[in-house]
């Protein structure tokens, strides 16, 4: 997969989770802060990061500059995604169906995050297994890398598109 250079795209960025960390030492406990950030252009570019620091703001400060050295292209008909596909990752399980113009993104907490700026604006989804943000975001990015195109799918093939959409 080639990579994206984020220096040209306008990025935005979200955050999903902030987790309090402490680690025991032998003068007492270590507080830290792990962030997990969702960074999109909303125009077919997408990916996470996750940070650690003792502060908040310097967490997701790394969490950001992370997502944006791990963003993926997404394909895109329209407003949706070209097909269903089911995401996996650890146990997290993520089902996103193609949906009509104007559903909206029907999905909840980090699936929500990652669609929305991905840029696909028509799509349901579902969680079908565990809850924790990083293995949901990591399985909706899966999932969206998975997706493939009608003309890939073709030439993979050796086919017509419209032998494929027939």
């Amino acid at each position: 997969m080639a990579h994206i250079d984020p220096s040209n795209l306008e990025i935005e960025d979200r955050v999903v989770a902030i987790n309090r960390v402490t680690k025991v030492v032998k003068g007492g406990r270590r507080l830290r802060f792990a962030a997990l950030v969702v960074v999109g252009d909303k125009n077919g570019h997408v990916g996470f990061g996750t940070g650690k620091a003792q502060e908040v703001p310097e967490a997701i400060r790394k969490a950001v500059e992370d997502g944006k050295k791990n963003l993926i292209e997404v394909p895109m008909v329209g407003t949706t995604i070209p097909h269903q596909v089911i995401g996996t990752y650890s146990g997290g399980y993520i089902l996103m169906k193609p949906a009509e113009a104007g559903a909206g993104v029907a999905a909840g907490g980090p699936v929500r995050a990652v669609l929305e700026l991905s840029g696909v604006a028509d799509v349901t989804s579902k969680s079908l297994g565990s809850n924790t943000p990083i293995n949901v975001v990591r399985a909706t990015i899966k999932g969206l890398t998975e997706l493939k195109r009608a003309e890939e799918v073709a030439e993979l093939r050796g086919k017509s598109v419209e032998e494929i959409i027939g």
